[in-house]
């Protein structure tokens, strides 16, 4: 499992919500970049970035950051969520070296966006499922939809989606440990590799996602727990890979 330090934009500084919330953002640096370059330095495998600004405004907003993080690490795949709304928007992300787009909204409101950019970028989209009690969110969470995740990650199943990124919005930001269980449920209802995020607090949390019995959770997006020295990543990944060894 590997795991995926996030480092979330909102005017150009990296910061952390809570639940999804612009009006509770904390500042962790004002160079994205050099926060980058620390969790590279820490062994990071993938990083996972999120133009808040664009979430809401439905456009990218702090794609120059984004580009410079890219051209730093040629080399490391990066994903990205926020504000890719149309085909235009990817192909500039695409072309700045970026390796993974994330869909989330339109994943929802036009998943036939999904199936083209399936078609256009092979193997570089995920879509992202942002989900509170079950059901699906949008709009950088500001809506919510009547659709399971479930159901909408089932509806990707056979168009060449590379990974599902899971959040659980209530327990985004909030320290509280992931949702070992839903996280679960949705890995063993779909054949796409899923990605953990939301709530990973310590090492109990990327533990009980490794021995989630009788399937396999790519990955566990962790962000405030890094930033605020509740986990380690460098500790975390060798503990996900030794007990992947041990087959769990």
């Amino acid at each position: 499992m590997l795991i995926i330090p996030a480092i979330d934009l909102k005017d150009g500084k990296c910061v952390r919500l809570r639940q999804g919330r612009m009006d509770e953002d904390t500042v962790f640096s004002d160079d994205p970049v050099a926060v980058a370059s620390q969790w590279v330095e820490q062994g990071a495998r993938r990083l996972h970035l999120v133009d808040l600004d664009g979430a809401f405004a439905g456009e990218p907003r702090n794609a120059a950051v984004v580009r410079a993080i890219c051209k730093a690490y040629p080399n490391l795949p990066v994903q990205l969520g926020g504000g890719i709304r149309s085909v235009e928007h990817a192909q500039h992300y695409i072309d700045a070296g970026l390796g993974y787009l994330i869909i989330g909204t339109l994943a929802v409101k036009q998943p036939e966006f999904v199936d083209d950019l399936c078609q256009r970028f092979v193997g570089k989209v995920i879509v992202g499922l942002d989900a509170k009690d079950g059901f699906v969110a949008t709009e950088g969470w500001a809506e919510a939809s009547s659709i399971t995740a479930v159901s909408l990650a089932k509806r990707f199943e056979d168009v060449g989606v590379s990974a599902i990124v899971y959040t659980d919005i209530s327990r985004d930001g909030m320290m509280q440990g992931v949702n070992v269980n839903a996280t679960a449920d949705l890995a063993d209802a779909v054949s796409i590799p899923v990605i953990a995020s939301g709530g990973v607090t310590n090492m109990d949390d990327v533990t009980a996602l490794c021995g989630v019995q009788g399937t396999d959770i790519y990955g566990a997006i962790v962000g405030r727990a890094l930033y605020e020295n509740t986990l380690n990543l460098n500790e975390a990944q060798k503990c996900a890979d030794s007990l992947a060894k041990k087959g769990k």
